[in-house]
């Protein structure tokens, strides 16, 4: 039976060669891997695993194609649904949400849905095959503010509606945290951003980098002058968050923000980048989510001796397993239970170790998780000249801060409904500028919730 076949494995780089490299650690499925896996599938009456999907993609559907070896069939099949098939396949929380609702999972291994969506885009790509389809244009025109992914979610489905879609971007290169924020080894940024973008293209949207929107241009003049029927707000949230410590001006303290940015866009991992980063002897990261996790993976590529310090104890750690694991593969140091409390300097001004309190799991706080309790006199001191804070963003006000009338809450998110509908009339939000730091596939779920409720907006 189906559901007797071991999940397949995923080949991948070796930890002690890819701790060394920026190419990407996971080498994804060939043909008869993807087919072995995909024939896994019970193909259930009632699909929890498609449920789960912020997108809603046909997943069963496209899993049997792939089974049967029609790729091009669930190329078509997921191309319905979601506009990054490649990125969504390598970067997204599966585990949490498609394939944590697979019935396989019950009792063993669920189908791994994540890969197999990869395989799909990636196979369409080196066969030169495009799903791009449009409606005849019906004159009006959407903006787009930001091009991550909620963005360019909601500007595919427009685009293919017969909008006429502009995606306004504040960096010289468009794509967003998807570009900015997730490093190399995880999100090749020629290989699969450039050309997911470049399809994106195909639809006729139009992006325009190098515009803040809130200083080059203002939403309202978008509207008044730029004649401009609605907006969408997909800025994200990236503005970092710090712990407030004594010693948080030191050299050697970033956001993860900065660090990843100046990585990923900015190639400072490169021998011939103009814009290099210190990465230090040794580094901390301070936080337990994804974004910590690529903060410390990028931190030991440079060269530095990797620690993780995280205040919970690692059932707690909200970063996806897989990239836990990877992180442990290559021999970066987790210390749970540990909260910083202190940053020390030399007499340079450059940071030479950080102090940390102990702490034991107390009752569960709002989020049902244990809270972290400190243990009375414990201190300890990690000797590091890099401190890496990844402790989660927010938005960056300047966007709500030059559009009257529009509401944000006391976290400085833009408030909105569930369809993205914001105070402002015509004006939509959707991604982390709205929930706060989340995943690429709720902001694209985002996108195209708000796509849909313009779309009927101006039909009237």
């Amino acid at each position: 039976m189906a559901n007797k076949i071991d999940r397949v494995p995923v080949r991948e780089q070796d930890p002690k060669v890819r701790a060394t490299n920026f190419d990407e650690v996971c080498y994804g499925y060939n043909e008869q891997e993807a087919m072995l896996e995909a024939s896994r599938c019970l193909n259930c009456r009632k699909p929890g695993c498609m449920l789960a999907c912020p997108v809603s993609v046909k997943i069963p559907a496209f899993v049997e194609k792939v089974a049967a070896g029609d790729f091009e069939g669930a190329g078509k099949i997921i191309a319905m649904d979601s506009s990054l098939p490649a990125i969504c396949g390598r970067v997204c929380s599966q585990e949490s949400q498609c394939e944590g609702s697979c019935i396989l999972g019950v009792k063993g291994q669920p189908v791994a849905i994540g890969k197999l969506e990869r395989f799909v885009a990636d196979w369409s790509t080196e066969n030169g095959i495009s799903y791009s389809e449009r409606e005849a244009p019906n004159g009006k025109k959407v903006a787009v503010v930001g091009s991550g992914p909620a963005g360019l979610a909601c500007a595919s489905d427009l685009a293919k509606w017969g909008y006429d879609v502009t995606i306004f971007e504040s960096l010289h290169k468009p794509g967003g945290v998807l570009q900015y924020g997730i490093p190399e080894f995880r999100l090749p940024k020629d290989k699969v951003v450039g050309v997911e973008i470049a399809k994106l293209k195909e639809l006729g949207i139009k992006i325009e980098t190098n515009v803040i929107i809130g200083r080059t241009i203002t939403i309202e003049q978008l509207m008044q002058e730029e004649g401009f029927s609605a907006v969408f707000v997909g800025s994200g949230a990236g503005l970092p968050k710090f712990m407030n410590i004594p010693g948080e001006s030191l050299n050697g303290v970033f956001s993860a923000n900065e660090f990843l940015t100046r990585n990923n866009l900015m190639k400072a991992y490169s021998q011939e980048s103009d814009t290099p980063i210190y990465a230090g002897h040794k580094a901390v990261v301070v936080g337990g989510g994804n974004v910590a996790m690529d903060a410390a993976r990028t931190a030991l590529r440079l060269g530095a001796e990797v620690t993780v310090v995280y205040r919970r104890t690692e059932k707690e750690l909200p970063a996806r397993a897989e990239e836990v694991h990877h992180a442990k593969e290559e021999g970066i140091i987790f210390k749970m239970l540990t909260n910083p409390v202190e940053i020390l300097g030399d007499e340079k001004g450059w940071v030479r170790a950080i102090r940390c309190q102990e702490m034991e799991l107390g009752e569960p706080d709002a989020s049902g998780r244990r809270s972290p309790v400190a243990k009375e006199g414990a201190l300890l001191d990690i000797e590091t000249d890099v401190v890496i804070m990844s402790l989660g963003t927010s938005p960056n006000p300047l966007i709500a801060g030059t559009t009257p009338g529009l509401e944000v809450d006391r976290r400085g998110c833009i408030v909105a409904t569930a369809e993205g509908e914001t105070s402002k009339e015509y004006v939509y939000a959707g991604g982390d500028a709205v929930t706060g730091a989340a995943t690429v596939i709720l902001a694209m779920g985002a996108g195209r919730k708000a796509a849909k409720a313009i779309d009927e907006k101006l039909k009237g």
